[in-house]
């Protein structure tokens, strides 16, 4: 609904609900005008109250309005106006509400000097009129001066001092934690963008470049030997089902509270035959070799292992001429050492694959603790190895 204003609302409050200071600065006032016009009446030495003395009571509140805007001038023209009315004698009483308004607001905003300055400006004037200047240069007479009654005044003053630090120490560590929870949930966002790149891109280029080359198969056959090309296009249909189901259990990330949770389970090692078999239906023969005996992963860590070897296994596919590759799995106490090995020539481009893939795996793998070298395996070809360590800390082992 829009706004809908309500003529019964006080202006002021409106104005307060809006962000503006009005209602603070009419509060100002009337705490000003009422307590001092109260405490005058057991006053008697002091100048009454005239036209000029409510003037000044009214006018210190109305620059509170500007304290945000503008705080080191309010508060030097508050203090300006409440100076005056000090120096014209007038009954003391609540009539500096406005001026430890303005000074509160100057700190809290940054303007400690100008605070500070308008401060000790008026603390000396106080000092003066009280204890300094003759009696005939005011209206009205000084007060006789009583060092108990300046030393409650000195530490009434260093208390409002006080309490303006320490708010403005509070505003300054709530601001500091405030930017610091965001820039947590900004880098967990980054996070999760980066983790869900990752996984498309694994799923998406390993499936794409199987299709591709089974499509390729199927057009070269299709006349030729019909019954082969049947066989490269079912192998395009099982491959782009596995990748729309894959990429359906990425983007489950992303549904709502009230929307099903993905069935089935993140990938790891144990589905390491289905990748195989998928690459030798491409033409790819792989060859997995295990040595020592295999510890239990994690889903995080094993989802990490299996993208590891399929973006290799991919990355042979699209940039090598071997139609062989041997996955090699050695199993230690304290980490897993994946090795890819492409025995080569490289093809139309790098063998190794150095762009978003191979990122990609380093990513994958420093977030478990562990590494990832990629570079010439001799003979021509390519090989990747990963260190992926069985115990990690701050991540799913």
């Amino acid at each position: 609904m829009g706004d809908v204003r309500r003529p019964w609302v006080p202006v002021w409050v409106r104005a307060g609900k809006a962000g503006w200071p009005v209602a603070a600065a009419v509060v100002a006032t009337v705490v000003q005008v009422v307590g001092t016009s109260v405490a005058a009446r057991h006053q008697g030495e002091r100048v009454p109250l005239d036209a000029w003395g409510y003037l000044l009571l009214v006018l210190g509140p109305a620059l509170l309005v500007l304290r945000v805007r503008y705080p080191a001038f309010t508060v030097s023209a508050v203090t300006a106006v409440t100076a005056a009315y000090l120096w014209a004698g007038y009954p003391y009483g609540p009539a500096f509400v406005a001026l430890v308004v303005a000074f509160f607001s100057a700190v809290q905003r940054g303007h400690r000097r100008a605070a500070w300055i308008a401060a000790g400006g008026f603390y000396l004037l106080h000092l003066l009129v009280s204890y300094a200047v003759p009696a005939s240069w005011l209206r009205a007479p000084g007060r006789e001066a009583v060092g108990w009654q300046e030393l409650g005044v000195t530490a009434w003053l260093l208390l409002i001092f006080v309490g303006a630090e320490l708010a403005r120490f509070r505003r300054e560590q709530i601001a500091a934690v405030r930017a610091a929870e965001e820039e947590a949930r900004a880098r967990r966002s980054d996070e999760e963008r980066l983790r869900m790149a990752r996984e498309l891109h694994d799923i998406l280029a390993h499936s794409i470049s199987l299709i591709h080359l089974q499509a390729g198969v199927a057009l070269e056959l299709l006349d030729a030997r019909p019954e082969q090309a049947r066989d490269a296009l079912t192998t395009i249909k099982a491959t782009s089902k596995e990748a729309l189901g894959e990429v359906r259990q990425v983007l489950g990330t992303l549904r709502t509270p009230g929307a099903a949770a993905p069935r089935t389970p993140a990938p790891g090692l144990e589905r390491l035959d289905e990748l195989v078999a998928q690459a030798g239906r491409a033409g790819l023969a792989v060859t997995v070799r295990t040595e020592g005996r295999a510890g239990p992963l994690g889903a995080g860590l094993g989802l990490a292992a299996f993208r590891i070897v399929q973006e290799a296994l991919t990355n042979v596919l699209r940039h090598s001429t071997a139609r062989t590759a041997t996955v090699e799995l050695s199993w230690e106490p304290d980490r897993l050492e994946l090795t890819v090995t492409d025995p080569g020539p490289p093809g139309g481009g790098d063998a190794g694959g150095s762009g978003t893939g191979l990122i990609g795996m380093r990513e994958r793998a420093a977030a478990f603790g562990g590494t990832v070298d990629a570079g010439p395996g001799g003979a021509g070809g390519w090989q990747v190895r990963a260190r992926l360590p069985l115990v990690t800390k701050g991540a799913d082992a």
